[in-house]
């Protein structure tokens, strides 16, 4: 019982802190998976929105601290139970998301490890398992070092975590895992191969045989069945297709895509600010002055927004921008870049840089 408890807690400790630090590298992008949790459309707890970044750090940091005062036994009540109580809490989401089929993807490992709700959910399941051995289990578990090596091992941890989400909220996540990353082509991440999985269908159809109404149930193909049809009455995905990993990215103007079009120049700058709401006003006047000194040097200067026209046009004149907006969806932006306003350079497709707004001294022009 001592050897299987301890491989729990090495497991269990390991495996909160890889996941905790997955997504402290992107706070933002786990605070926009608990805003999709608190929308109307999923918990309907719309008043949490507001404070869905705070919220994420806060489990982020905690995420990794369990882990470590796990493995060095320190307050090792307090952490077994606060680790229930965790763990029942994303066990609780995840269920949620694959029952009702809300939210496709729990972020659990950010977007290094993409999960379907179903297997996030047995994921959670197994730990839930793993802390209850270790709940039975407690009196193996003996601390490691000193009191005050344990102490002072927890605290250098929970600063290391403040500055490092500190330090990525205020310039990009050190490590991009998403498919807007520096280096990727845009449009070869948009091809579906000719022998992609396609999507399979279920569908329902109607027939009334010796008087009695029957619904015979294929894969497409119209029934053999001797009868009269009544009528189709419905059809259901049971097996995804492949999706590329960028299928939602438009630029839009007037109504009219110019993605493709703007994506085959050379030296381009995107000015992406995925709400104008919610942007760091000041810092388009900065961007005014890299976007001037890139037009003169011959680039094309495309801004990104999911807000409105008015909206967009109000800032251009407000901060002298000498370069048009597109509409693009809010989620595509949010998922090119961690920053808004943030900056990208392109050459025909392909991500040479990109830079937080607080970072614009470092965006490499020539």
């Amino acid at each position: 019982m001592k050897y299987i408890v301890n491989a729990c807690r090495i497991l269990v400790g390991v495996l909160f802190i890889i996941s905790g630090l997955i997504k402290l590298n992107d706070p933002l992008g786990f605070s926009f998976k608990l805003e999709e949790y608190f929308s109307p459309a999923v918990l309907d707890l719309p008043f949490l929105e507001p404070y869905a970044l705070a919220f994420a750090l806060f489990v982020l940091i905690l995420e990794v601290i369990l882990g470590v005062t796990l493995l060095l036994g320190y307050k090792i009540r307090l952490t077994l139970w606060t680790l229930l109580a965790t763990i029942l809490f994303f066990t609780f989401l995840t269920f949620y998301s694959a029952y009702y089929n809300k939210v496709t993807d729990c972020g659990c490992f950010g977007d290094a490890v993409k999960m379907t709700p179903w297997q996030s959910f047995g994921k959670d399941v197994i730990l839930l398992v793993l802390i209850l051995v270790l709940i039975a289990g407690e009196k193996y578990l003996k601390p490691l070092g000193s009191p005050r090596l344990r102490l002072g091992a927890t605290l250098l941890a929970l600063l290391a975590c403040v500055w490092f989400g500190n330090h990525v909220l205020n310039h990009l996540p050190t490590v991009d895992f998403r498919p807007y990353h520096t280096g990727a082509n845009i449009p070869d991440g948009m091809i579906i191969p000719e022998d992609a999985p396609k999507p399979v269908y279920e569908y329902d159809w109607k027939f009334r045989i010796d008087g009695a109404e029957e619904i015979i149930t294929t894969l497409g193909d119209y029934p053999q069945v001797e009868g009269e049809f009544i009528g189709l009455e419905g059809t259901r995905e049971v097996q995804a297709g492949y999706e590329p990993p960028i299928h939602d990215l438009t630029m839009e103007k007037k109504g009219i895509d110019l993605a493709s079009s703007i994506l085959r120049r050379k030296n381009v700058l995107l000015v992406i600010a995925y709400d104008l709401g919610k942007s760091e006003r000041e810092a388009f006047a900065e961007i005014q002055k890299v976007t001037d000194t890139a037009l003169a040097h011959g680039y094309s200067v495309v801004g990104l927004s999911a807000s409105s026209e008015a909206d967009t046009e109000l800032l251009r004149k407000t901060y002298g921008l000498n370069f048009p907006f597109y509409f693009t969806d809010m989620t595509a932006l949010k998922t090119i870049v961690r920053s808004n306003p943030g900056v990208l350079k392109l050459q025909e497709g392909t991500i040479l840089q990109k830079v937080h707004h607080n970072d614009l001294e470092d965006l490499s022009l020539f």
